[in-house]
């Protein structure tokens, strides 16, 4: 009977955990679907689940329609500073997890609680102040003021995130490889960083994904087309005086998810680790 009941609820978990997978998956089945059906027939009033008369054309519109804004130039824009974000984030991240983590000194507690407080601050109400600051520094439509901006929003939750894992990596192991003849530094560097590593690459998934699909920042503080980066970019398949080219604009969202696909296929194994990692202690 036991047997009975155990085989029943794995069952029905089972079913549970399929059903909540074709629920999650079918917005990206849906995106997939309209791409690769011919613009004139997205707008039936009855949907079609499979592709009808199944065509490149959308991607074929997105790549390399002159009547558009240009894709090219939009997601070199969106890697240059996605990629520059992850780097400059992560850098100063990791310095300041250590420093919170490793050393006491006067206003760590404060630090930290200011820490979570900018956290807490929605990036809307900081926009108009920021504009004004970038622009002072004529940085507007430029890669580097928009990866500021972007820098200075996923710091604090970094900071967070990492000093979490180096309180996970005992500090006795340090001072073991300082009894064998380290110094601090080495010993950090031989022991502590390596044991990072996961820590590092879960906190970069976070920064990744920030900066590559902000929407909000990017349109006030990169509005020119030479400067869009692609989540602007696909709103410009929006237009006021004409209708919406749906199948172009899940082409192009089909375009932008690869990146990240190509991002997480790379760091899986160590993003996994390190989010387990991450719940060690904190």
């Amino acid at each position: 009977m036991i047997s009975k009941n155990r085989n029943l609820k794995i069952f029905a978990g089972s079913v549970a955990g399929i059903i909540v997978f074709l629920v999650s998956i079918f917005p990206v089945y849906w995106m997939l679907n309209t791409a690769f059906t011919p613009n004139g027939l997205t707008r039936r009033s009855e949907p079609l689940l499979f592709p009808s008369n199944f065509t490149w054309e959308n991607f074929q519109t997105v790549l390399f329609d002159s009547d558009q804004t240009p894709f090219w130039p939009a997601l070199i824009n969106s890697l240059a500073i996605t990629m520059l974000t992850v780097l400059f984030a992560l850098a100063f991240a990791f310095l300041s997890s250590v420093a919170l983590a490793r050393f006491a000194f006067f206003g760590r507690k404060t630090f930290i609680v200011v820490l979570l407080f900018i956290q807490m601050i929605p990036g809307e109400a900081m926009i108009v102040s920021l504009y004004r600051q970038l622009d002072t520094w004529q940085l507007l439509n430029s890669i580097g003021g928009l990866t500021l901006v972007y820098v200075a929003t996923v710091l604090p939750f970094t900071i967070w995130m990492l000093r979490g894992f180096v309180l996970g990596v005992p500090e006795e192991l340090e001072h073991a490889a300082m009894i064998d003849g380290c110094t601090r530094v080495q010993a950090f560097r031989k022991i502590t960083f390596p044991l990072l590593a996961p820590g590092l690459v879960a906190t970069g998934v976070f920064g990744f994904i920030q900066a590559w699909n902000e929407f909000l920042l990017a349109l006030v503080v990169n509005s020119r087309p030479e400067a869009m980066t692609l989540p602007v970019w696909l709103r410009t398949y929006q237009q006021v005086n004409n209708e919406t080219d749906w199948a172009a604009i899940m082409a192009g969202s089909t375009l932008m998810t690869l990146p990240v696909l190509i991002f997480f296929v790379i760091v899986q194994s160590k993003m996994t680790s390190g989010l387990v990692a991450g719940a060690v202690k904190g």
